[in-house]
């Protein structure tokens, strides 16, 4: 067996309080241990270094050449070894990184500017990438590394991924400023019968995420347009006679105006999601809360 293969932290943690308190009594009250359990480690380490280390003078213990020689070493390896288990701290000021992040449409217009705006202010060594969402391959990509974070809708997400909500959304049904055809409050009948925009980032087809709602009020959807994204909405009902149910914190736009019904569909989750590898970076956590509270 080597000589560092017979060496482990103990005993550099006997040695170092030797050189530091030259008394075996105080060196033993300062780690816990008997002054027998002391004395035993310290002839370990002579059989080790070859060399006696510390002669005994009275009640003090003397450290010969080599043991002083090795006392700016040890001492320093202790230091790093202790450093190891220390917390890593995460100063936002001085933090230097980059983050990507997928993002649907809706929390690119609904969270992102208000994140960029913190992490301008308080982050400023941080860089942010923003993808968009693509959820046919999300699952490949995040687990690559590619992506650091991914902010949309618990549907769109595979079971693999840790996830926060965010916050909960509520649709409102809105229409053009310059449509006075439609006289308010309207019954879901109404609603179900008028000419809807319905927004499917996922799939091009004309369906819409309150279409069972409707459903089981014995109701079907005049469903006549979709478009993949939120921002094309207010532009498209502002020259149409359209309605369209939108998420309230895209809302007020000048664009539309929001309509009275009679009953507004269930609410939806916003949600954070991140590879289970990442649950404890702290560069995550930080800007999960900030999401959390805007």
């Amino acid at each position: 067996m080597n000589g560092i293969s017979r060496l482990d932290i103990k005993q550099l943690r006997v040695l170092n309080a030797l050189l530091d308190l030259k008394n075996l009594s105080q060196v033993a009250r300062k780690m816990g241990l008997t002054q027998q359990a002391i004395s035993e480690q310290l002839r370990k380490l002579r059989d080790l270094f070859n060399d006696r280390l510390f002669i005994r003078q009275g009640n003090s213990m003397v450290p010969t050449p080599k043991a002083l020689s090795m006392q700016q070493p040890i001492s320093h390896i202790l230091k790093q070894l202790e450093t190891l288990l220390e917390p890593d701290l995460f100063i936002p000021q001085t933090y230097k990184g980059v983050f990507t992040i997928s993002a649907t449409d809706y929390a690119t217009q609904a969270l992102l500017p208000q994140l960029f705006k913190i992490t301008r202010r308080e982050a400023p060594g941080l860089k942010l990438i923003v993808r968009d969402f693509a959820s046919d391959n999300v699952n490949q990509l995040i687990t690559a590394g590619e992506l650091d974070l991914l902010i949309t809708f618990p549907e769109f997400i595979p079971d693999n991924l840790a996830y926060v909500t965010l916050l909960e959304e509520q649709h409102l049904c809105i229409t053009g400023c310059g449509n006075y055809l439609i006289k308010a409050p309207l019954t879901l009948a109404q609603i179900a019968a008028y000419p809807q925009l319905v927004v499917s980032p996922s799939r091009a087809n004309l369906r819409g995420s309150h279409d069972k709602w409707f459903a089981a009020r014995d109701l079907k959807r005049n469903i006549v347009m979709s478009v993949p994204s939120f921002s094309a909405v207010p532009d498209i009902l502002q020259t149409t006679d359209m309605i369209a149910f939108y998420p309230s914190r895209l809302l007020p736009n000048s664009k539309v105006k929001q309509l009275k019904i009679a009953a507004l569909p269930p609410t939806f989750k916003v949600i954070a999601a991140w590879h289970p590898r990442t649950s404890d970076s702290a560069i995550h956590g930080w800007i999960i809360e900030k999401l959390k509270n805007i």
